[in-house]
Parts: C-alpha cells; sequence; structure tokens
C-alpha cells in the first residue's frame, strides 16, 4: 500500500480556500476502518461547513471537509469484527447515534463525519467500525456515496418517525437530493407524490424520472390550494419542508388532518413563521429532522437494494475538480453532486 495520499483541506474557510495536499495515509487504530474512498458526494450542509457558517464549536485547522462517502475497506484494527478487507462501506455520520433516542452528548457535542469531525475529501479515511455501514450491491460507488445524508434523511422522516403508509400522499420540495429520495422512497413504498420548484425544466425532469404530480411556484406561488386540488380536497399525509421561513404557512396549509411536516431545510432562513390556528384545527405534527441512526440507515439500505432504488445522480467530478463540484452545488443541482476519488 502506498505511505502518502492526496486529501483536500481548508487552512481557513471559504470555498475558494481549498487546498489538495499530500499527507501520510493513516494507520487503523483498535476497532477502526481504513477505507480508500471510492467516491463522495455532496451536501449543502457542506457549503455551510466550508464557508464556515454552520457549525457552533469550529473545527480544527486544517480541516478535511464532506461528509458523505463510500469505498472498499483497505486494512481493519485491532478487534474489528463485522468487517474485513474488500468489504464496501460507508460511514454513519452522527457518529454517536447507533439506534433509538439520540444520546444526551450528542446534543452537546455532536460528533458528525464532517464536522466537526475530520470529513471523508481523502483518498484513505479511518471509521470506526460501530460507524460503518455496508454498501448495497445493486449500487455503483457514485450512487452509494448519496445515501449517508441526503438518503437517510428522507428515510428517517418518511419511514423511521412518519411510518408512511400506502395510499398517503406526500408533498417534497425542491429536486435537490433530500427532495428526490423523498419522492423516490414514497413511490416505492406506494404512496402518491406531489414535488414543487421553481424551475419548470426542473419539473419535466422530474416527471420523467417517477410518476408523480408537480407544482411550479413560480406560477403558483401560494401553492398550498393545488396541493388539495390534486388529494381531492384531503392535503398532504407527509410534507417535505426544505425551504423554511414563511413557505411554512403553506405547508401547514397544505396538510390533511393529522398530518406531518418534517422540518429538514431552511433556505429561506434559519427561523420558521407559521400561523398557529390551521396548525392547531388540522392537529399537525412538526418535526425536526437531522438525518438518522445507524440502524435506520442499514434498514434504509436493504430497502433501497430490495426496491431496486437508484440514487440521481446530477454530474459526477473528479477528485482535481471539487472547487467545481462546490459551484455546482451552489447553481442548485438536480439530485446529488458526485466526486469521483479513484480514477
Amino acid at each position: 500500500m502506498t505511505q502518502t495520499m492526496k486529501q483536500w483541506q481548508l487552512h481557513q474557510f471559504g470555498i475558494e480556500q481549498l487546498k489538495q495536499v499530500d499527507v501520510p495515509v493513516p494507520t487503523p487504530g483498535k476497532n477502526q476502518l481504513l477505507v480508500r474512498v471510492a467516491a463522495v458526494s455532496l451536501n449543502y450542509r457542506d457549503k455551510l461547513v466550508v464557508e464556515g457558517e454552520l457549525l457552533a464549536e469550529k473545527p480544527l485547522m486544517p480541516f478535511v471537509p464532506t461528509s458523505d462517502m463510500a469505498g472498499e475497506v483497505a486494512a481493519v484494527g485491532k478487534d474489528v469484527t463485522k468487517f474485513r478487507r474488500g468489504d464496501r462501506v460507508s460511514g454513519n455520520f452522527w457518529t454517536q447515534w447507533i439506534d433509538g433516542e439520540p444520546p444526551a452528548e450528542m446534543l452537546r457535542h455532536g460528533l458528525s463525519l464532517g464536522g466537526p469531525l475530520p470529513g471523508m475529501l481523502a483518498e484513505y479515511v479511518l471509521l470506526d467500525e460501530s460507524v460503518a455501514v455496508r454498501v448495497a450491491a445493486t449500487l455503483t460507488d457514485e450512487q452509494a456515496a448519496t445515501l449517508p445524508v441526503a438518503a437517510l434523511t428522507a428515510w428517517f422522516a418518511l419511514i423511521e418517525m412518519g411510518q408512511l403508509k400506502a395510499g398517503q400522499a406526500i408533498v417534497t420540495q425542491g429536486t435537490g437530493g433530500v427532495s428526490l429520495f423523498a419522492l423516490q422512497i414514497a413511490r416505492a413504498f406506494g404512496a402518491k407524490a406531489i414535488i414543487t420548484s421553481r424551475s419548470a425544466e426542473k419539473l419535466a425532469r422530474v416527471k420523467s424520472l417517477a410518476d408523480c404530480d408537480t407544482i411550479d411556484t413560480t406560477e403558483y406561488p401560494d401553492w398550498a390550494p393545488k396541493v388539495l386540488s390534486l388529494t381531492a380536497g384531503r392535503g398532504a399525509d407527509h410534507i417535505i419542508e426544505n425551504i423554511g421561513g414563511e413557505n411554512l404557512g403553506q405547508s401547514v396549509a397544505a396538510l390533511a388532518t393529522g398530518g406531518r411536516i418534517a422540518q429538514i431545510g431552511f433556505l429561506n432562513g434559519p427561523d420558521i413563521i407559521l400561523p398557529a390556528v390551521p396548525l392547531m384545527l388540522r392537529r399537525a405534527v412538526i418535526q425536526g429532522i437531522s438525518v438518522g441512526h445507524r440502524r435506520a440507515f442499514e434498514q434504509m439500505t436493504a430497502a433501497f437494494e430490495q426496491k431496486n432504488i437508484k440514487p440521481v445522480v446530477d454530474q459526477v467530478y473528479s477528485f482535481s475538480e471539487v472547487p467545481a463540484a462546490f459551484r455546482h452545488l451552489d447553481r442548485g443541482p438536480f439530485g446529488k453532486v458526485v466526486i469521483r476519488v479513484i480514477d
């Protein structure tokens, strides 16, 4: 095995500050895996971390960003029992959250991959055995790299917490990774899906991806009545709220009685604004979602394999094109932006 590897680092915040450097290949310690990274995918969170706008606890510099990857186990440390060399794995975003309720220390010191913990933008990374999740055999490395944050967020909102049922209706907002995963999960489990976007071109692409209804929010900025029309006046059982701000008022108005809003994104700002009375009359639930635990990741991986769900990858960049990949993310991709680490 080579003694050195390439890695992207930040010495100060800002996309333009990303630099590729050569560093020693790390050695796995007790219960650790050394993973040769095949592919990395980008999340909006990664952009905020790189720009220094998200983490209350700033990471130590130089810092390696990004949370999502898929790769192959190259070596194992002492006492590793679940994995061996050659296994394909990803890492769970919340390293402390294995199952059940999040541990109390996670709320105080959220040890997540890609900030504040070192991220995945390197040719080799170390993962604790307890964090690793096997990659579905039906997925390529590029597809598998998209699952740890965006897919698990959609899965946790709809399946783990929402208990989605066939015949229910969901609304998902935008055409980024979380939204398209929500669409695919909903359709795979027999639910009706409605997707909103300001882009007519992207909505046309959505229609070719899955059987669903679409709402152009440029044409219908007050989009809740369209949801009611598309659901025979009943409303949506689940809404994936990716925008936040005053958009939450539309989400409440579009809900069915007893419906759920999964608060995931905040593109319109960190504060949410909503009318209390409609929320109360609908007996609605608003639940914050922040990715999910390892057990849900494992169940999701099995379901993706069984139902042959294929992640939507907008574009794949080479490892030398990381800044360009972040610029693509900033423009708003259709699905996921992926970086191929191994040529």
